[in-house]
């Protein structure tokens, strides 16, 4: 009993091998990357470029709050300042005038000295920092100073404004208190002893209280410290220009285009309709992926792969070719369709083709049955010789006829020819012709009974079918055969287009298998595919009676007796045997 597994859909993958399948996909979009560590190049070309000129000089302030005690624990300057305005004062058009006196520049150089000055509060401090840029190292150290000096001149100027203004208010009210005073010292001197003296004394009691009050708050305000601030570091000449420097611009520039290019990457790939993996396709279709067809280095070559330059296509197939074997549900029914999305089938003919080579290399009687009856082409590019008429075409009590009655359909019309697959073996092809009606052609009766083929002893059938989506060829085919085999380039097909494919065979009553996937054909490929296209155009333009027009033949009868060492031929066949004609 030959034990079979059932595959499934794709494995749930961890999370290392999805993000390391991301990472993958996202240097398919290697142009959005370049562009984008070019943009960070010329960024970081701009940005040491334009500060390779520029000199900034720093000074530090420390701003101080009035008061009779600076040694009191309990006064708290940040109550008495507002570091805010102090810095908005800092930045004014008073402050800057004052520079300017300093420096001895006009009014019109104001907003260009003002443009290079930046005031920053350091977090948790009384420091107010003075930076100006400049492009003299020399003059920013002498602006910065100035304007320091400045701002310290303006706050000083405001400070005892401030003072005397509290100062003079006192004097006002105690101006007239003081008068007052004088002149009831006067009378209770010259009043005698009696209740009108002791008022007059009471009323001197009092005003001399008040003159006392606002004696003590003015000599209270005249003994303020009114410092402002002192600078704790004054600017000094820079050495150096401020810039990151050349080398390290280029390398922020081209780390900040990376980072911009990798996200352009990452946006293109969320809204990329392509496959961004095989996992894609495998949840797109619900079935695995049996394969990844190489590239093929010999440029576009014959469709059997076998025995060619570059063995790697032929493992390929015989690889997908095994684990169609051991999947019960082609095992139980050895009837397989190929078909491709859309477009070309090129590559799905090629499939077909050595799927069908690989099964005749495992010792099964094959059959391959090209049901593209719109541009039929496998007849004139394997090498094939005549064989004899199968058993299905064999109708009893009469022969055969080549035309259908009652206006069926020509194809299939008994014919098959038998396909020289080299080391590999052989196998039967019944080549597709063109027919008025392909949907008759294909659901008749004879076509029934040659996909049957297959229910015979160790017989496999392989039907090559256009696109699906092209045309509905392959789904009046899916209920003979069960199995499908999609093969697509996933950089030319939507994962709607694959669920729509999955969607279809299923309705029709079909199980997709699973997908072959391959690379862009070359341009050489689809210049020979079109012209056989035109080639058969012509066939069909010059009538049956003409002679047929030659077929480009990529690939010569093989002598199965040579043998060259090295050619690319030599791999591991697990049986060679040629089969026999139905």
């Amino acid at each position: 009993m030959t034990e079979t597994n059932r595959p499934a859909a794709a494995p749930a993958e961890d999370e290392p091998d999805l993000l390391r399948d991301q990472f993958k996909q996202l240097l398919r979009y290697r142009r959005l990357i370049g562009a984008g560590v070019g943009i960070g190049l010329l960024g970081g070309v701009y940005l040491g470029v334009s500060t390779a000129d520029t000199y900034v000089a720093t000074t530090d302030i420390v701003l101080r709050a009035p008061t009779d005690d600076p040694f009191n624990p309990s006064l708290a300057p940040d109550k008495a300042i507002n570091i805010g305005s102090e810095r908005q004062v800092a930045l004014s058009s008073s402050t800057a005038e004052q520079a300017a006196k300093k420096l001895g520049m006009d009014s019109k150089a104001l907003a260009p000295l003002r443009g290079g000055l930046q005031v920053t509060n350091p977090p948790q401090t009384m420091v107010l920092r003075f930076t100006y840029t400049s492009a003299s190292p020399r003059e920013a150290a002498r602006r910065a100073n100035a304007l320091s000096e400045a701002y310290l001149f303006k706050r000083q100027e405001s400070l005892d404004a401030t003072r005397d203004k509290m100062v003079k208010g006192y004097e006002d009210q105690r101006d007239p208190v003081a008068k007052q005073l004088d002149e009831t010292a006067r009378q209770a001197n010259n009043m005698a002893a009696g209740t009108a003296r002791d008022a007059a004394l009471t009323s001197k009691t009092d005003l001399q209280s008040k003159v006392n009050t606002l004696n003590s708050n003015i000599a209270k305000l005249a003994a303020l410290d009114m410092t402002p601030g002192r600078v704790t570091s004054p600017a000094t000449v820079p050495t150096a220009p401020d810039g990151p420097g050349l080398p390290m611009s280029l390398a922020l520039g081209a780390a900040v285009g990376l980072a911009l290019g990798l996200l352009a990457a990452w946006v293109r790939l969320v809204f990329d309709p392509a496959p961004r993996s095989e996992g894609d396709v495998a949840r797109a279709l619900r079935a695995p992926v049996l394969g990844y067809l190489p590239r093929d280095r010999t440029g576009g070559g014959p469709l059997l792969a076998a025995g060619e330059a570059d063995p790697r296509l032929a493992e390929e197939y015989r690889s997908v070719a095994f684990r169609l074997a051991y999947d019960s549900r082609f095992a139980d029914r050895r009837r397989l369709l190929v078909v491709a999305p859309r477009g070309s089938s090129e590559t799905a003919a090629a499939v077909a083709v050595n799927l069908a080579a690989s099964f005749a290399e495992t010792g099964k009687d094959v059959l391959l049955i090209e049901a593209d009856l719109r541009t039929p082409v496998l007849a004139s590019q394997l090498p094939t010789d005549a064989g004899g008429r199968p058993r299905w075409s064999q109708p009893s009590g009469a022969a055969g006829s080549g035309s259908g009655q009652g206006g069926e359909s020509d194809w299939p019309d008994g014919r098959q020819l038998v396909v020289d697959a080299g080391e590999s073996g052989a196998f039967d092809l019944i080549p597709g012709e063109r027919v008025r009606n392909v949907a008759r052609a294909l659901t008749s009766p004879r076509s029934t009974r040659l996909i049957s083929e297959a229910d015979s002893p160790n017989s496999t059938v392989v039907v090559l079918a256009p696109p699906v989506l092209s045309y509905a060829d392959a789904l009046a085919l899916v209920d003979r055969v069960d199995g499908v085999l999609v093969v697509c380039d996933p950089r030319a097909v939507h994962r709607s287009d694959l669920a729509r494919i999955r969607e279809l065979i299923s309705g029709a009553g079909g199980t997709v298998l699973g997908a072959v996937l391959h690379t862009p054909l070359p341009d050489g490929k689809r210049r020979d595919s079109k012209n056989t296209k035109n080639a058969n155009n012509s066939e069909k333009a010059a009538g049956p009676g003409s002679p047929p027009a030659p077929q480009p033949l990529t690939r010569q009868p093989a002598d199965p007796g040579q043998h060259v060492p090295g050619d690319g031929t030599d791999t591991v066949a697990l049986r060679t045997v040629r089969t026999g004609r139905r």
